[in-house]
């Protein structure tokens, strides 16, 4: 039997530490990050791969940060044939990277060597892409740098976002795992250098890549938004405070305003002009201090005196 430690965090990760559970693998820990205040409120709340170890019956080791830590010496003397880890969250120190037998590897959300980094899904839908995928790769010193094992394409929608992809592709990433991991363990499986002039970056999303700047083209303003969907979500400025646009779609009207202007104003949705002539239609939106709410609900309340020419900016 592979004794395993399995490191993760976001729901993304917990179908796959229960297809290990349920194939029988020794899951000897699962580490995950603290728990963290969520909401308005600040309630203190588990990691979504916390609560599926506790689900499981599972020993759950939370460290702040791991190298040097007093639970990485834990985890050593666990003496793990294989660490597994899919969207943890910190890199790895080298003795822990050296310790198993079998290795440490890890459920990365990209067709490596394209988008290395904490926000893969993210910015393949912001970048427009057509196809993304799993890799399941030897984990390095070197950011998703390690030598690749398996990989598994699937289609980006058009109507997909983050959220609907973080799905897709977690479910892609168990099941992907559940085949590659039995060649890991007889040590049949391949493993390919990654082609270092293809490399692209995916870094956590900053507030800057959050902010719409209207001089863009309709189609980038539209996987702007899709790709920060539901998290953390595209903001502009209107009337002097920020505007949250949860989601939008390529509008019908072309026109020659000023990028960020209203041009037009239907029951429920409003749009607005973008750099190329076109417009983004918003159909979810939340503004400064208020709910998040259906743009049909908005133009009825708060944003009842919106009108065409009023600029966002």
């Amino acid at each position: 039997m592979t004794n395993i430690v399995f490191m993760g965090t976001p729901a993304f990760s917990a179908p796959i530490l229960r297809m290990l559970h349920e194939e029988g693998y020794n899951i000897l820990a699962v580490v995950t990050q603290p728990d963290r205040p969520v909401g308005r409120k600040k309630v203190l709340t588990p990691p979504p791969v916390k609560e599926e170890a506790v689900r499981l019956g599972l020993p759950v080791i939370q460290p702040e940060k791991l190298r040097g830590s007093a639970e990485l010496q834990q985890i050593l003397d666990l003496h793990p044939d294989l660490v597994v880890t899919a969207a943890f969250g910190q890199i790895l120190p080298k003795d822990l990277l050296e310790a198993p037998r079998l290795g440490c590897i890890n459920v990365h959300a990209s067709l490596l060597p394209k988008y290395r980094g904490g926000a893969p899904i993210h910015q393949a839908i912001m970048d427009g892409q057509k196809t993304t995928g799993v890799t399941i790769m030897y984990m390095a010193e070197k950011l998703d740098a390690g030598d690749i094992i398996s990989q598994r394409a699937i289609n980006i929608e058009e109507s997909d976002n983050t959220g609907s992809m973080f799905e897709k592709l977690s479910d892609v990433g168990r099941e992907l795992l559940k085949d590659t991991l039995p060649s890991i363990t007889d040590g049949s499986n391949e493993r390919i250098p990654q082609d270092e002039s293809q490399v692209t970056y995916a870094s956590n999303i900053s507030r800057e890549q959050e902010r719409i700047d209207w001089n863009k083209d309709a189609r980038t303003l539209y996987n702007q938004v899709r790709g920060l969907h539901p998290w953390p979500v595209a903001y502009t400025t209107f009337e002097g405070a920020n505007f949250k646009i949860w989601w939008a779609q390529v509008g019908h009207t072309t026109n020659s305003a000023t990028p960020g202007e209203v041009i037009h104003i239907a029951k429920d949705y409003f749009e607005i002009a973008a750099g190329d002539g076109g417009s983004l239609a918003i159909y979810d939106c939340q503004p400064a201090g208020k709910k998040r709410m259906q743009a049909e609900e908005y133009l009825r309340g708060t944003g009842a005196k919106l009108q065409i020419g009023d600029r966002f900016e």
